[in-house]
Formats: structure tokens, C-alpha cells, sequence
């Protein structure tokens, strides 16, 4: 049994956190307030990941650092530099590997399938974050400092997943509401799978081909939104989706009031046209397959449930 760090509790790491533990590894899960999942094998710490000395310590004796956090979205390039860079000198100083989840950002605007050898060439400030943070990575990886690697996903699905279309689409279906989206609503979109991505990460954790190179998360799917928020309504047996596309002067009067959707504009490149990622590497390589849609579609559903059950009692 050895420790693996996972810092950030969200859908991904928390996923992460349970796999490894139910594998009988030993986690130590790092998030601001000690949240997370409970099970004998995680111990959920509460502590500033953006403190390095603070961090190494927690570190020190892991066997594999996971870097599953994620600042407010609006303030990426503010919070994300000081964090990674105190997430990649905890993994430097305490001998562990280096693992980060990802996302596809930094690639820019790309025709056709996305390959994970394809060039960095960010066009937006959120892609420039996180190319940097790649790149000062793989130069520590280079430097023989620290094994590196990075598992990049898509947008997210399935339950506690945050994306446009859980946001902007997903929720409303499964409440019977109306839904506006900014993108294309018949342009293929790869989704990706909260639960595959946190095992593409312990998968990519556990190969020695994996250092000094990424990997992308295969895709549940690659439907296009109007399809899939379909799909969504018949796994709650709601009723048909009323979705429109929201016109670009409303997507930039609502900016104006709400700051994350004011992050959304330069993004839009990502949602207008085909987005298709080519995971073929993951699946060869790596042995990861992707959860069938339906199966994600039914975990969201059920998610939903509660609330809504919660929401109709007197």
C-alpha cells in the first residue's frame, strides 16, 4: 500500500480519491475545507494548496501527486500561476510523480480530430494558463527534477459535473426548462466522463510510458448538444428538450452581470464549430475504454432525483 496526494475534491478527484482507495491504496485528499468522499483509506486534509512548504509536507512519503484542483473560473489567471507552480515544487521537493488533470485549452482552434501530439497554440487567456502550466511541467520532467504527465479532458458529464452543458442545458432539461446555449447545437462535441477521467489519471499514474507526455480522456460521447440533451430527457423520462440558441448579443448582455459567463465569449471557438477529440492513444496504450453514454445519462438523471423530490414536498 502507497500514498497517493490528490489535491481538489471535485467531481474528478473525488472519483480518483475512491478508486485508488477501493484498489487499497492509502489517499490523502487536500482540499480547503477536508471535503471529500469518506472511506477508511482516504484521509481528507484541510490545508491551502497554494502554500508550498505547507503542501510538500502532505506530500512528503507520496508515491504520486494528483493535481485535481480548480480555481473560480473567472479568476484563472490570477489564481492558477501561484498554484501550480506550488503544486509542481511539492512534487519536485517530496519525490512523488506528477500527475495533472487537464483540458484541452491550450490546443486553440483546431480542424478536424484532436490528437494528444497536437501543438500548443492558445488564442484565449484560460488556454494560455494552461498551456504555461504544461509547459513548466515537462520542463521540470526534462530537467530530471520530477516525472511529469497530463490527462486532458473534454467537457464534463455526469453527476457533480460542471461544463456548459450540465450549466446551461443539462440542468433545464432534467427540470422540464426552457435552455439557451451559445454554441452550435448540432456541431459533434466530445463529452467527457468524470469517472473516466479520474481513471485515465490513475491509469496514466501506473504506466511508465505515461512521463513527459499527455493524454487525453476517451469520450463517453460525441454527440452533439441538441442529441444529447435529447438523450439526457429520455434517461429522466422528462419531457422533449425546448432549447434554442442563444444569439451572441445575449450571451454578451448576460456577461456583463455574471462574471463567469463573462469567461465564456473567448471560448466560443471551442463550441461553434466540430470538437472532437482522439483519445486512440489512451485506448491502446493505457487500456482505458469509455463508460457508455446512456450509462452517464442515467447516473445524471438519478442525481437529479433527490432534489427534485426534495423540491416537491410540502
Amino acid at each position: 500500500m502507497s500514498l497517493h496526494v490528490i489535491v481538489g475534491a471535485g467531481a474528478t478527484g473525488s472519483a480518483a480519491a475512491r478508486l485508488l482507495a477501493e484498489s487499497g491504496e492509502q489517499v490523502r485528499l487536500v482540499t480547503r475545507r477536508g471535503g471529500g468522499p469518506v472511506h477508511p483509506r482516504i484521509e481528507r486534509v484541510p490545508a491551502d494548496a497554494g502554500d508550498a512548504d505547507r503542501l510538500a509536507e502532505l506530500v512528503a512519503g507520496a508515491e504520486v501527486l494528483f493535481n485535481c484542483a480548480m480555481p473560480p473560473y473567472d479568476r484563472w489567471p490570477a489564481e492558477w500561476p501561484p498554484l501550480a507552480a506550488a503544486l509542481l515544487a511539492a512534487a519536485e521537493r517530496g519525490g512523488a510523480d506528477y500527475v495533472m488533470l487537464g483540458n484541452t485549452y491550450g490546443y486553440g482552434p483546431v480542424e478536424g480530430p484532436v490528437t494528444d501530439g497536437a501543438p500548443l497554440a492558445p488564442t484565449s487567456r484560460k488556454g494560455e494558463v494552461r498551456a504555461r502550466m504544461w509547459l513548466d511541467a515537462r520542463a521540470a520532467h526534462e530537467a530530471g527534477r520530477v516525472r511529469v504527465t497530463e490527462v486532458r479532458a473534454s467537457d464534463f458529464l455526469g453527476a457533480g459535473a460542471y461544463s456548459p452543458f450540465t450549466l446551461m442545458v443539462g440542468a433545464q432539461v432534467l427540470a422540464g426548462a426552457p435552455a439557451s446555449y451559445p454554441g452550435d447545437l448540432d456541431a459533434p462535441h466530445s463529452w467527457t466522463y468524470t469517472g473516466d477521467a479520474a481513471r485515465t489519471l490513475v491509469a496514466a499514474a501506473r504506466d511508465e510510458r505515461s512521463w513527459g507526455r499527455a493524454w487525453h480522456v476517451p469520450s463517453t460521447s460525441d454527440l452533439p448538444v441538441r442529441s444529447l440533451a435529447a438523450r439526457l430527457a429520455a434517461a429522466a423520462g422528462v419531457s422533449e428538450p425546448r432549447l434554442r440558441h442563444m444569439p451572441a448579443h445575449e450571451l454578451e448582455e448576460i456577461a456583463r452581470t455574471d462574471s463567469i459567463m463573462a469567461e465564456f465569449p473567448e471560448m466560443l471557438y471551442l463550441y461553434d464549430r466540430p470538437n472532437v477529440l482522439d483519445a486512440s492513444s489512451t485506448r491502446e496504450a493505457l487500456g482505458v475504454t469509455p463508460t457508455p453514454i446512456d450509462d452517464v445519462l442515467a447516473e445524471m438523471a438519478a442525481a437529479a432525483r433527490p432534489m427534485e423530490e426534495a423540491g416537491s414536498r410540502p
